[in-house]
Parts: C-alpha cells; sequence; structure tokens
C-alpha cells in the first residue's frame, strides 16, 4: 500500500547554496512524485542550479529544521515513517548532508523570474529512495542577493 504526504518549506529569507529540504524514510521506501521551489520577492532574471539527491550508505544527514509530513491524500492514512527531526526529514539545512554516496537523480536551471521551478517526473523517472537513505532537494547555486524562497515535495511511503 502506498500513502501521500508532502513536506514544506515555508518562504524562507534564502542566501547561500543550501539544502532546501530533505526526507529521511526511516523504514519505508518513499517515491518522489513531485517537486516544487517557488520565491516570492525577486522581480528580475536570475538562474539558480538545482539538484535532486538520493544519499545511502555512510552518510550524515543535514542539520535542519524538523518538519513533519503532511498527509496529502486520504486524512484516515497513518502518520508518515519518515519522522521529523534536525538529523531527518526536514527543511532549510544549517550543515549539508556529507559522507555515504551521492547520486544526483536530476539537476536542472531555474529562472527565478518566472516564479517557481516544478518537476513532475513520469512514472518510470520517479526517484525511489529506500529506507534509511536520504532524498535532498537542494539549491547548488546561491542567489546574487537575499530572496525568500519556499519548496514541496509530495512522496508516495509504500508499506
Amino acid at each position: 500500500m502506498a500513502y501521500l504526504y508532502v513536506v514544506r518549506m515555508a518562504p524562507t529569507a534564502v542566501t547561500a547554496a543550501k539544502t532546501l529540504l530533505q526526507i529521511k524514510p526511516i523504514t519505508a521506501t518513499i517515491e518522489i512524485v513531485q517537486a516544487k521551489i517557488h520565491q516570492v520577492t525577486k522581480t528580475g532574471s536570475e538562474m539558480l542550479d538545482i539538484q535532486q539527491s538520493r544519499f545511502s550508505g555512510a552518510y550524515t544527514a543535514g542539520t535542519v529544521t524538523s518538519a513533519t509530513p503532511a498527509k496529502a491524500g486520504n486524512l484516515q492514512d497513518p502518520a508518515s515513517l519518515a519522522v521529523g527531526g534536525t538529523a531527518a526529514t526536514g527543511v532549510n539545512a544549517t550543515v549539508e548532508p556529507t559522507g555515504g554516496t551521492e547520486d544526483i537523480a536530476d539537476e536542472d536551471v531555474w529562472n527565478v523570474a518566472s516564479g517557481s521551478w516544478v518537476d513532475v517526473p513520469v512514472p518510470e523517472r520517479r526517484l525511489f529512495v529506500a529506507g534509511g537513505d536520504l532524498y535532498a532537494l537542494e539549491l547548488v547555486t546561491a542567489p546574487a542577493a537575499s530572496m525568500s524562497i519556499g519548496a514541496l515535495v509530495w512522496f508516495l511511503e509504500h508499506r
């Protein structure tokens, strides 16, 4: 059975390249079905690099603000097994994930003048993250000046 959840980073002032959002499935495999980054302050054009990565092996999760995945499907579904925590599921990293094996599953460039960047992969191209591994949505290029950036990732949790 698969359950749908979303992790959200509310628009936050960002001045550096960083992991915007990470998800650490503890025991269940997750499937990323949509990722979105948006900004609400900048009116000019600027290109920023984005990556979606999977960390496995002997990695250290980033230090983040804890975020609990919210039910995005049936509200009667059980709580997500990808629990929030400063070294688990969360947003706005102050220390980046390190070590282990980083598999860069997707990379793109976002023109912030468009407002948002959205990735809705076809089923054959969806990223699966095994229990115990780590998913990271990363802003690889620092913005030229502080800007308010938000992010959302929807995922299916397979149990």
